[in-house]
């Protein structure tokens, strides 16, 4: 164990010596805006409902990412603290003084050109925020119940129960019958 944790504090300080050495680079921040970019836009697009505070969340975790760079066990720990973070901003968006203060329209436009999976990204975006979330990373983020579990701070029993609600809700509001939970 003693020479794992060496060996992994050694690549890990050869990651920040990359990722600093990068960091001032466009290289960098192009691979991981293209890595990242479309799965922070739809997340955050989930919980905000607006596409530019989407694009406002996006710009702001990866500024994160590029401000403070960190060292990754692997590609999928990235790829959650990347989740993790975006559903934190998003969350920070929709709690501040000035989205309270500030009207919104309630017509959303979904930038999405086919129009049947138009109706159901409209029909995923009417359901309560525990349930898209978990719809969001189970379908479209293609996360199994156990990962998002572990994203998300939560039982994979809750998850599983969740997704199965949210078919339900989904099933339901596409037969036109409007019930919640």
């Amino acid at each position: 164990m003693k020479h794992f944790l060496t060996y992994y504090r050694i690549v890990c300080e050869r990651r920040m010596e990359m990722v600093d050495y990068y960091s001032v680079n466009e290289k960098y921040a192009n691979e991981v805006f293209n890595e990242y970019g479309n799965t922070i836009l739809r997340l955050a697009f989930t919980y905000l409902k607006n596409i530019h505070d989407s694009e406002d969340c996006v710009q702001i975790v990866f500024m994160k990412m590029l401000k403070e760079p960190r060292c990754f066990e692997d590609e999928n720990h990235e790829r959650a603290w990347v989740i993790r973070v975006t559903i934190n901003t998003c969350k920070d968006i929709l709690k501040s003084n000035w989205k309270r203060r500030v009207f919104t329209s309630d017509n959303i436009i979904i930038p999405i050109e086919n129009s049947e999976n138009k109706e159901i990204v409209e029909f995923v975006l009417g359901l309560p925020i525990k349930y898209r979330t978990v719809i969001q990373l189970y379908y479209f983020e293609n996360y199994n119940t156990l990962e998002i579990a572990k994203i998300l701070n939560l039982k994979q029993a809750t998850i599983r129960t969740r997704l199965r609600r949210s078919r339900k809700l989904l099933e339901n509001k596409m037969r036109g019958e409007f019930d919640y939970v």
